[in-house]
């Protein structure tokens, strides 16, 4: 069976630290400490003080002063495991933790987890071809020296970069090496752990190379575990659940997180607010609890993507001097149907397909596989749909050998709404109101990422309101835009109403409109 050794590094809230000890090592497991060394010695000799009789409990020989992107944090880590290796035989798994992360899941779980797969479980991707690196410094975090802390001694250390770059004072990669970089929470099996110790002691060289890089803790575990074990032994991830924030910062975890963590496929999350105490009560009762069953859906990334996306406006880039000039023709006439419920619009534009024989296309710009004729490319994917809009629709135009054209749209494309808006071509737009269930919020959640088969009622019964008020808000949106010629037809109205909406749209006669109106099961789900 599996038993944990936690590397936890921390350097504040000793009364945290001493909980969260407390928790991981009562139902069997262990945890070696470092405590920063810049952090108050009182806090320290606090930590050894109420831990000592704890034998599952060990602490590094020597406290490192820690700073971020420094060495310090991986000299510090090397020490922790060094300690935690030798203090700890039966220990088959070195987990790395801070004082923000807690257990989602509890102990039994864990273990089984660990017990099905013979591997190690490190974020390791290539340095130079991935895009871990989102950002900013790529190659330069590797080929200069940085002797000085980025956040310390700011202009200091961009002016010693700027003096190696001016003087051409790159270094090279240890041949044998291939970088690797990603998240620094890692779990290791004993043998990788041993394995990188000793590798530590032998590679003086690799050692030197990567005191002087910039954000070490990113590259040498996940560098050293990929140097040393086979590719098949390795799981590329984490088992660590974190979100980053638009502005690349940690997202902190608050006491209605709770359902959404359990959810997750994750052993661990961070960073968990000091402030959410029940919460961390919670984890920390869940850790010690057996007989749980999880319920995984893994929606919390795309969720929270999502929510908090809520209220910002988007803006395009600068449009292309061939999109600014170009137009669909003055002489032309584009017929939107917009509509969230797509099945709904489906069906109406085949019924005016079949009354009119105007061509009808469903929505181009948000299904991949809209049937669309061959265009030389520009149809093959969304992207290119999107980028190319006016060229687009200027070529099917053509191929129909028509001056008139219905196509879908839904309603959260309002940049598309607002260029086809603007054009010289007469746009006329339809908005379909529907009702929303509750029933059809959720597989609309669902279709979209924000939910899974597995996610707990509760929290989509807390998702629901947001869906639907985005809904709602992307309408809104639309009729504050005031666009010419557009009309609208609702679900709730009589087909009488909606018929007078369709004849000013399509320019059919009242008949016509309202046979396409009283269209049999329109709105049916």
């Amino acid at each position: 069976m599996a038993r944990i050794a936690f590397i936890l590094l921390c350097h504040k809230d000793p009364d945290a630290i001493i909980r969260q000890a407390q928790s991981l090592t009562a139902v069997g497991d262990f945890i070696a400490i470092h405590f920063d060394g810049r952090a108050p010695d009182a806090d320290y000799r606090r930590i050894r003080a109420a831990l000592k009789d704890n034998d599952r409990v060990t602490f590094p020989k020597r406290r490192i002063k820690c700073g971020w992107g420094e060495w310090s944090l991986v000299d510090a880590t090397l020490r922790t495991v060094q300690a935690a290796a030798d203090a700890f035989p039966r220990a088959t798994h070195f987990y790395m933790v801070s004082g923000d992360c807690m257990a989602i899941k509890s102990a039994q779980y864990a273990r089984d987890f660990l017990d099905r797969r013979d591997c190690d479980y490190i974020e390791s991707v290539d340095f130079f071809r991935s895009n871990w690196i989102a950002t900013g410094w790529r190659e330069e975090r590797l080929v200069y020296r940085h002797y000085v802390n980025e956040r310390k001694y700011r202009r200091l250390f961009y002016a010693m970069f700027e003096v190696q770059k001016r003087l051409g004072l790159k270094r090279k990669i240890p041949d044998d090496l291939e970088v690797m970089i990603g998240s620094q929470w890692w779990c290791l099996r004993r043998r990788t752990v041993e394995a990188v110790l000793a590798f530590a002691k032998r590679r003086r060289d690799v050692l030197r190379f990567f005191r002087t890089t910039w954000i070490p803790d990113e590259t040498f575990f996940q560098t050293a575990v990929r140097h040393l074990i086979p590719g098949h032994e390795i799981d590329s991830r984490t088992l660590t659940f974190l979100m980053f924030s638009d502005y690349g910062m940690p997202v902190t975890l608050y006491n209605d997180h709770y359902d959404l963590l359990l959810a997750q496929d994750f052993l661990f999350a961070r960073k968990i607010s000091p402030h959410a105490t029940e919460l961390k009560r919670r984890l920390g009762v869940l850790w010690a609890a057996e007989g749980v069953r999880f319920r995984i859906s893994n929606e919390g990334r795309q969720l929270y993507k999502f929510l908090a996306a809520k209220g910002r406006e988007g803006r395009r880039f600068a449009p292309r001097f061939w999109e600014k000039e170009s137009t669909l023709g003055r002489e032309r006439e584009l017929l939107i149907v917009i509509c969230k419920k797509w099945h709904v619009a489906k069906r109406l534009v085949e019924r005016i397909r079949q009354m009119t024989n105007v061509p009808c296309i469903e929505y181009l710009f948000n299904e991949e596989a809209c049937d669309l004729p061959d265009l030389g490319g520009i149809e093959k994917s969304l992207a290119k749909r999107h980028r190319h809009r006016r060229a687009l629709m200027r070529m099917l135009y053509d191929y129909y050998g028509t001056d008139r054209m219905v196509i879908c749209v839904d309603p959260l494309n309002l940049d598309l709404l607002e260029d086809f808006g603007r054009d010289r071509a007469v746009t006329r737009m339809l908005e379909i109101e529907c009702v929303f269930s509750d029933d059809y919020l959720v597989g609309h959640a669902m279709r979209s990422g924000l939910a899974g088969d597995r996610t707990p009622r509760e929290t989509v019964d807390r998702l629901l309101p947001t869906v639907r008020n985005d809904i709602l808000h992307e309408s809104d949106r639309i009729r504050d835009a005031h666009f010419d010629h557009f009309h609208r037809m609702r679900e709730a109205d009589r087909p009488e109403a909606n018929a007078q909406a369709l004849q000013l749209f399509l320019g059919v006669t009242e008949a016509q409109a309202l046979d396409l109106a009283r269209t049999e099961h329109l709105f049916s789900d």
